[in-house]
């Protein structure tokens, strides 16, 4: 049952509201004859409006987003306010260009750490989750960025960075990146990292709060958002092959699933000890853990025998309780290992809720940091649903603390875990919506760093 906002009439939009025949409906495309429950259809409801509102207001959001990474961008660039005045005044004011390797996106301004944490060596358990935390949170920034941090500063092979079609968007909208380390014995790590939802990017946004699903038969029923954004084809759903390049097919866009299934497919040929893992924050999280399951659709037995791990950091839910079965299946079947990192109170990890009326739940188990970044393995996230009963105060309370120990945390564990000023204000912004703050990357960079070892092996 896919939600297509793009045939919007506001009479077939009321009919679905308060007619059970859907598949009557332009907005939907689905194989149900009816959808009784007025509590779903609302939410299908709500779901096409936020959509169209969003693409609605996408020019104005993007052009709000650069300039506020323009001004931020600018301070950095001119040594603060005050240097930037100065140069004003002088005429020597210094403007950063958006495509160089030193321009940090609005995410990127949380938290400018680009070394990676030199206690954390390979064969420490932790390795593969820090380097993961790292790659997802350098995704949000620009090719040129990535690359430079990746070869220079990591001492890894960029392998390269794209903007993957959408084909109910008619748009690319879907970013990922691909990087190799090596290690001295020949072997070789690939990583493949999604990029999350980036706040003043309609077409992400879209993707998240698109609560259509798509059923794979013996497999269960999938987000139909993030199904999208991962190459699900209009009319053909997920053919095995799709042909991408050669002149007979013109300029057809590329799939992210199809694309970077090909490209690991050549990789892994090349090297019989290359191996590799997906990882994502937020929107990227669910990606990362939606390739494998698609993967496992297709039989790709050769790919699956050699993917270590999915390491996702504030993911949201991204199937039913069927699909749940069925990875957790299929990750034992191959060995592979799935950690899902959540930090306190991260308002994406409890959402869509979980519920009757909309289906989603999580699935294996969750590595769960408190606010001192004391990490536990538990089966759920304490209060899965935002906002739980109950839940309410014991979330302001850790806002408060949270940024309480923004003005401690560089004495209690050294200077490259200061806070600037920007972070300082969201969390006093997470006083009023809870969770918001805890969905930065930086937190999680922060768990895979100070959390112990042990922790990955119980998992």
């Amino acid at each position: 049952m896919l939600l297509n906002h793009e045939e919007l009439s506001l009479s077939d939009l009321f009919r679905l509201l308060f007619s059970s025949d859907v598949e009557k409906r332009k907005v939907v495309d689905s194989k149900e004859n009816k959808e009784e429950s007025f509590e779903r259809r609302w939410l299908m409801f709500v779901s096409i409006v936020v959509q169209k509102t969003l693409q609605f207001f996408s020019r104005p959001l993007s052009f709000v987003g650069s300039c506020i990474e323009m001004w931020l961008g600018l301070l950095s660039s001119n040594g603060g306010f005050g240097g930037l005045l100065l140069n004003v005044l002088t005429g020597k004011v210094v403007v950063p260009d958006k495509e160089s390797a030193t321009f940090v996106s609005f995410i990127g301004n949380f938290d400018k750490r680009t070394e990676l944490d030199k206690s954390i060596e390979r064969g420490d358990p932790r390795y593969n989750a820090a380097l993961a935390m790292m790659a997802a949170k350098a995704s949000y920034e620009n090719p040129i960025y990535i690359q430079t941090i990746v070869n220079n500063h990591w001492q890894m092979e960029f392998l390269g960075f794209f903007d993957f079609h959408n084909a109910y968007q008619n748009k690319a909208s879907t970013q990922a990146f691909l990087m190799r380390d090596r290690a001295a014995d020949g072997s070789e790590t690939v990583a493949v990292v999604f990029r999350g939802t980036e706040p003043f990017d309609a077409d992400s946004w879209c993707s998240d709060v698109d609560i259509s699903w798509y059923e794979l038969r013996g497999v269960g029923r999938i987000h139909g958002g993030f199904m999208k954004a991962l190459g699900l084809q209009k009319c053909l759903g997920w053919p095995k092959t799709l042909q991408q390049s050669g002149p007979e097919h013109g300029d057809r866009p590329l799939f992210a699933y199809y694309k970077i299934r090909e490209m690991l497919t050549e990789i892994m040929s090349q090297n019989e000890k290359a191996k590799f893992f997906v990882a994502g924050h937020s929107l990227g999280g669910a990606l990362a853990t939606l390739f494998p399951a698609v993967l496992m659709l297709h039989d790709e037995d050769v790919l699956l025998k050699r993917l270590e791990g999915v390491y996702t950091f504030g993911q949201p839910r991204v199937g039913d309780e069927k699909f749940g079965k069925y990875m957790k299946r299929k990750l034992d079947e191959y060995g592979i290992g799935y950690y899902r990192f959540v930090y306190g109170f991260d308002i994406v990890p409890r959402l869509p809720y979980d519920d009757a009326n909309l289906m989603f739940k999580h699935f294996g188990t969750c590595i769960f940091f408190n606010r001192n970044y004391h990490g536990q393995v538990v089966v759920e996230e304490p209060y899965k649903n935002y906002f739980s009963p109950g839940g309410t105060v014991g979330m302001i309370w850790n806002a408060l603390m949270e940024l309480t120990r923004s003005f401690t945390i560089a004495i209690d564990h050294g200077e490259e875990y200061s806070e600037g000023w920007l972070l300082t204000g969201v969390r006093l912004v997470g006083l009023l919506i809870p969770g918001l703050p805890a969905h930065l990357p930086r937190d999680y960079v922060n768990c895979t760093r100070l959390g112990p070892p042990h922790l990955l092996h119980s998992s």
